[in-house]
């Protein structure tokens, strides 16, 4: 059986002139939750779709357990996937919904299914059409998580819930992992990786730009100082690897790719009261990361 739950080599999609992902080259370990970040338009909804199989590579390959996506009979029966957008036959109630894809799937633990409905709070008697964004968006997460599969392929999955409901998702995506399933989570909810995952890709315009742990990620490259001036506080805009400045109620925070004994020279010289550095946010290194991009493709023009 396939070390990896989710591999892919040289995966691409062109859609005419427009490439929508490019040579992407992954492995997702089995039982981990792994983040796929990038903005709209990064390429991560067609990534998802090509790992399901409901579009074909302009070139490369990928393997679910081991398993060709093509052969997509045999990959379905091990993965449960939520879309950002869900759409449901609106005539239906919601239990008749979870019935007839439980019934195309083949395997549902009934009693889980029970409680999914309990924990996000669902009425199953209410017919789609009545439904919110949010009572699609947990009628799809009970579809997928009720018959346990191997592999979760989630495309924001938490678009349309109350915070509430995130939190509890999170929950239920923990206990998944820790019964060994494995968890793809693409999202452009930064803190929400941050809060499940362990490892990371980072996507810009369809090229991967990273994969790491996130304790290494943040430790890569990244420092992000705040100090505090009676006075004006100091010009760093011209330093080298500054990233980002702002100035909130006299407090300078900024934020140094590479060295940052400069940086820092330059906030001491103009006598700080307070000083102090901390781990950056995910949200701090991803940002840098497409900053670096932002700068390389300018001055390759």
């Amino acid at each position: 059986m396939a070390r990896e739950a989710i591999r892919t080599e040289g995966l691409t999609k062109r859609f005419g002139a427009v490439t929508a992902l490019d040579g992407l080259d992954l492995e997702v370990r089995r039982g981990e939750i792994f983040g796929f970040l990038g903005p709209n338009g990064a390429g991560k909804t067609t990534a998802i779709r090509l790992l399901l199989g409901l579009m074909r590579p302009t070139a490369g390959r990928a393997w679910i357990l081991g398993t060709p996506v093509s052969d997509v009979a045999k990959v379905h029966r091990h993965i449960g996937y939520v879309p950002g957008e869900v759409s449901v036959w609106p005539q239906l109630t919601g239990m008749e919904v979870l019935t007839y894809l439980g019934r195309l799937h083949g395997q549902v633990d009934t009693a889980y299914r029970d409680e999914l409905i309990e924990r996000l709070r669902l009425d199953p008697s209410v017919r789609a059409r009545a439904y919110s964004k949010g009572n699609r968006q947990k009628v799809a997460l009970v579809a997928a998580l009720m018959t346990r599969p191997d592999v979760l392929l989630l495309d924001e999955p938490t678009s349309g819930l109350d915070p509430l409901m995130e939190a509890e998702f999170q929950t239920l995506v923990r206990e998944a992992v820790a019964r060994g399933q494995t968890v793809f989570l693409s999202s452009h909810l930064l803190d929400e990786v941050e809060d499940l995952c362990e490892r990371v890709a980072i996507l810009r315009a369809g090229r991967l730009v990273e994969v790491a742990e996130l304790a290494s990620l943040r430790a890569m490259s990244t420092s992000v100082f705040e100090a505090t001036y009676e006075g004006p506080p100091p010009e760093l805009t011209n330093l080298p690897g500054v990233t980002s400045i702002e100035v909130n109620d006299g407090v300078l925070r900024v934020t140094v790719t590479g060295p940052p004994g400069p940086t820092l020279e330059r906030l001491a010289s103009a006598g700080p009261t307070r000083l102090r550095t901390h781990e950056p946010s995910l949200e701090e290194v991803f940002l840098t990361y497409y900053r670096e991009d932002a700068a390389g493709e300018e001055a390759a023009r």
